[in-house]
């Protein structure tokens, strides 16, 4: 099929205009006529990434963030991003991001998270319009807020994170909140921390986002809501087996799809 033919399939998963108005996703790369029957998926394009699509023979990367957020004034082998863009183009490889529009679609990045985490009653934390998702209007945005249907502690809460998306580790913010009992959480998987006034606002007891600074961490707690810092890859990564599962329940006559291995961009020492 080609790749405006996949494309298509993918915008009837997560529409590009349900991402951020900042937000670049996309067809960033490569032809939109382009033949593709081999798809590699990815959180990033890193150059691993790009020479791993490269050496598997794909006809199309799919990844999350996009390389491109900022405009571009030149494209050559002088720069970092451009140089994975340079490679990309030379090898015929279509490079499409799914980002915001997959953090908020109805059924995707927020609503994955939160089905891990067991939380029901969700509404979204920042809400960002409707979409016609088949059975009327259903309200889509940034991250989720939902219900435990049994209490918990913080640290419990944090373990559960940390087995849910098979994390190495979990920072918590809120030493002295541990052992507090909690039944109202709120989610971000990505950066979270211009979400921390609507979690706080809501009457969420908990946190949980995949990148937060030090000072809203602390400042968090103080008022009396603990942060699970997860990691952006560790909670986002689970958008590669999602996304192979989606397009091989679709596609998969037609389409050989690739994840990329585990790629945790940060070891503790």
């Amino acid at each position: 099929m080609k790749c405006s033919e996949l494309i298509e399939v993918l915008k009837g998963l997560a529409p590009e205009d349900c991402a951020c108005e900042w937000d670049n996703p996309g067809l960033l790369a490569g032809r939109s006529d382009k033949e593709v029957k081999k798809v590699y998926i990815a959180l990033d394009a890193t150059d691993q990434v790009v020479e791993a699509a490269i050496e598997a023979g794909a006809h199309m990367l799919l990844t999350h963030h996009p390389l491109i957020f900022k405009a571009i004034k030149q494209v050559n082998d002088q720069n970092f991003i451009t140089r994975r863009l340079v490679k990309l183009i030379q090898s015929d490889i279509s490079y499409y991001a799914m980002h915001t529009n997959f953090d908020a679609a109805p059924g995707c990045m927020a609503d994955l998270a939160a089905r891990r985490l067991g939380l029901e009653e969700c509404v979204p934390l920042e809400l960002l319009g409707e979409m016609d998702a088949g059975q009327g209007p259903v309200p889509y945005g940034i991250g989720k807020t939902g219900i435990l249907r049994k209490a918990m502690t913080v640290r419990q809460v944090a373990k559960r994170v940390k087995e849910a998306f098979d994390l190495p580790f979990a920072l918590v913010y809120g030493q002295e909140l541990m052992d507090m009992e909690v039944t109202r959480i709120s989610l971000c998987p990505g950066a979270g921390g211009s979400e921390i006034e609507g979690a706080v606002s809501c009457g969420s007891q908990v946190l949980v986002t995949g990148d937060i600074s030090h000072h809203q961490g602390i400042d968090a707690a103080a008022r009396q809501m603990a942060v699970i810092d997860a990691g952006h890859y560790g909670l986002e990564h689970i958008f590669i087996p999602y996304m192979a599962e989606y397009l091989e329940a679709r596609l998969g006559g037609e389409l050989e799809i690739i994840q990329a291995p585990p790629a945790w961009p940060a070891v503790i020492v």
